[in-house]
């Protein structure tokens, strides 16, 4: 076995790359490769990649989204404490190692591999990397359980956070008004007026599924996309070069929610959706999750971003049967839709002494606080004590 360190994803077969992916529509190739070669996460933009890949002769057998960082935006696990820390002693944060998802904040592998023995060797091989090199760290970013324990191992140290996930309900539950039942009264009112709400506005909506999203549809969303980025004052991190490559290089895995007034378009919003069992299916097919990632309006309406966002994608899983629904980072708002809390993990290795040990330090009496935090949202629950009639 060979490892190697890749500047692009151009060098590597995408099916032999998509083969140990498990079907998460994030790591394949077309997903990841867009990113670069559209500009969205290149060394322009303070991602500079450098992949791991282990090549049994000519076959990939083990990968690893590595890339030097110059800036921790985009990242969604906060570190900005302690690169001022670094800064106000005189010492440098950046650049650092980053094993992540561009912009994307959802949990599944960071390390590829078609064996246990090929997940060891590139742990192993990336914290060698790190400590050769003069990166102030390493970062790990929602990485599953199982590779979040295997980095502990190799003294890496545990970070956890907070997100909202919504969870099929179960059999007998097929329709909004069924899953409604299953909420207590207060919350089921509140959620019936916000509806209304965006009834009586004259809005409709459609579900533009992989092929059926055309470019001028597209066009619109990320139309949608940079206007409420730069509302919000902000740099939007995707291009519509990007959505409109993924649109024609993996159609099947992507979901547009349009809303629309008057016959016109006026908000989408953008998902993402991976299939059961490892495969990439079709549409039509059920299970699976489903995952929100971006939303934008171009004109404003009361409860339309909660409708959009969280009752369409709702219904939406629940007539594909889909098993979950991510609904990105942060958002106790997402409480009341019916999104419950779900910790999630990331790993760290820092090369300076005792910054390590500081952060050590945080960290523990972090994960009290995520502890209390977790406690107190999940009696919070909107949903009722009894089992829906």
């Amino acid at each position: 076995m060979t490892v190697e360190i890749l500047s692009t994803l151009a060098e590597i077969d995408p099916a032999q790359w998509n083969r140990l992916t498990g079907g998460n529509p994030f790591l394949r190739h077309e997903f990841l490769h867009a990113l670069h070669e559209t500009g969205c996460a290149s060394e322009k933009t303070g991602w500079t990649p450098r992949y791991l890949a282990t090549f049994d002769r000519s076959e990939l057998t083990g990968a690893m989204p590595l890339y030097i960082k110059s800036h921790s935006r985009g990242e969604y696990v906060f570190d900005w404490a302690w690169a001022d820390a670094y800064h106000r002693h005189g010492l440098e944060y950046y650049p650092k190692l980053l094993c992540a998802i561009p912009f994307t904040p959802v949990s599944g592998p960071r390390i590829l591999g078609a064996s246990a023995d090929v997940i060891e060797e590139l742990a192993c091989k990336v914290l060698e990397i790190a400590r050769e090199s003069n990166a102030s760290s390493l970062h790990c970013l929602f990485p599953p359980a199982e590779q979040t324990q295997l980095f502990k191992q190799k003294g890496m140290m545990v970070r956890h956070g907070v997100q909202f996930h919504w969870q099929h309900p179960g059999e007998g539950v097929a329709d909004f008004e069924q899953y409604l039942a299953c909420m207590n009264h207060a919350k089921r009112k509140k959620i019936r007026q916000e509806r209304r709400k965006v009834v009586e506005a004259g809005i409709t909506f459609r579900w533009l599924e992989g092929p059926a999203i055309s470019e001028d549809d597209w066009s619109f969303f990320a139309r949608c996309y940079t206007r409420t980025y730069r509302e919000h004052h902000n740099t939007p991190y995707l291009s519509e070069a990007f959505f409109q490559r993924i649109g024609k290089t993996m159609p099947e895995n992507l979901l547009l929610i349009v809303a629309e007034r008057a016959g016109k378009p006026i908000a989408a919003s953008f998902n993402v959706r991976g299939y059961a069992h490892g495969a990439y299916g079709a549409y039509g097919a059920h299970g699976g999750r489903l995952y929100g990632r971006y939303w934008g309006a171009i004109e404003h309406h009361p409860m339309l971003h909660f409708e959009a966002c969280y009752y369409q994608t709702i219904e939406y899983c629940l007539a594909r049967g889909i098993e979950v629904f991510e609904g990105g980072a942060q958002g106790e708002h997402k409480m009341a839709r019916g999104l419950l809390p779900v910790q999630t993990s990331s790993v760290h290795w820092l090369a300076h002494p005792q910054f390590a040990e500081a952060v050590e330090a945080f960290l523990a009496r972090e994960q009290k606080g995520i502890e209390h935090y977790m406690d107190e949202l999940r009696e919070r629950t909107p949903f009722a004590a009894h089992e829906p009639s």
